[in-house]
């Protein structure tokens, strides 16, 4: 089973894009962030044409995740039950829930498409928002795992946190910014704390960025960052066989500015004879 992330940023601009992508990477299931759009927008049509089925959370023309898969999906679960609201000037137990968490299961492999808060800058309201969405995170996933140890367990999707100082082209532009504060590194950190999850795509790629800013020739100077992440339970990363990021996404007309992350999982579906073929 192929599975990927992807912040395709606007799914309804990129569609024909990403279907186009699914179809030649053979792509199992897909998890979006950023996908702009409520449900009554989504450009159902151009995936279940190639064969995927779509879930997805969306409010607005901000924020918004999904699955496209073509393979059944179950347990569709919209956001996680302690995820923490925000609204400038609101307070955080009374603030709407935004589009940002959304998982279901495929062939007995657990999935999250999560599109973590970006923080904006250390002194906004944002940030501590952001900080409480990770911890209220990995709160919730303690309790899965401890409830059930052996689930194969991904959450994957833009962390909007560059974990290690190589995972920014210059640590000192982003001194005193977020994505590499202390804080938000210690709280990426303590997924992988314990044998929580790990990170299954470092291990097999210790280089390379998913995101590169669309302003200053961030792409063709490769001034990139990682903050798309697959992180996995052991039970997860007992299946993984191979993974990769797919840079060359971030060429061609109007891409996003992430890129797709893609592992490998050695699961063999009951529906993989009967998936379409699209040449």
């Amino acid at each position: 089973m192929r599975v990927a992330t992807w912040n395709v940023n606007s799914v309804r601009a990129r569609a024909g894009r990403v279907v186009d992508w699914l179809v030649r990477e053979d792509v199992d299931v897909l998890g979006m962030q950023e996908i702009k759009c409520k449900p009554e927008q989504f450009p159902y049509d151009l995936f279940h044409d190639a064969g995927y089925d779509i879930e997805l959370h969306g409010l607005s023309q901000w924020n918004g995740v999904a699955f496209a898969s073509r393979l059944p999906m179950e347990d569709v679960e919209i956001t996680f039950p302690s995820q923490p609201g925000f609204a400038k000037g609101v307070e955080s137990q009374d603030a709407p829930k935004e589009a940002r968490a959304i998982g279901v299961t495929v062939d007995g492999v657990r999935l999250w498409s999560l599109y973590v808060p970006n923080g904006r800058e250390l002194d906004d309201p944002h940030y501590a928002y952001k900080l409480d969405w990770l911890a209220k995170l990995h709160d919730e996933t303690t309790a899965w795992l401890a409830a059930n140890p052996q689930l194969p367990l991904a959450l994957m999707g833009d962390w909007n946190v560059a974990p290690l100082d190589t995972d920014v082209w210059d640590p000192a532009v982003f001194e005193g910014h977020t994505h590499t504060s202390p804080p938000e590194r210690a709280a990426f950190a303590a997924f992988q704390e314990k044998g929580l999850l790990q990170d299954v795509v470092r291990p097999r790629l210790p280089d390379g960025y998913t995101y590169w800013d669309y302003k200053q020739l961030r792409f063709p100077r490769n001034e990139g960052m990682r903050i798309d992440f697959i992180l996995g339970s052991q039970p997860f990363a007992d299946l993984v066989t191979s993974a990769r990021i797919d840079r060359n996404e971030r060429k061609g007309d109007a891409p996003s500015d992430h890129v797709p992350v893609v592992v490998d999982l050695a699961v063999e579906s009951e529906d993989d004879d009967g998936r379409p073929m699209i040449f």
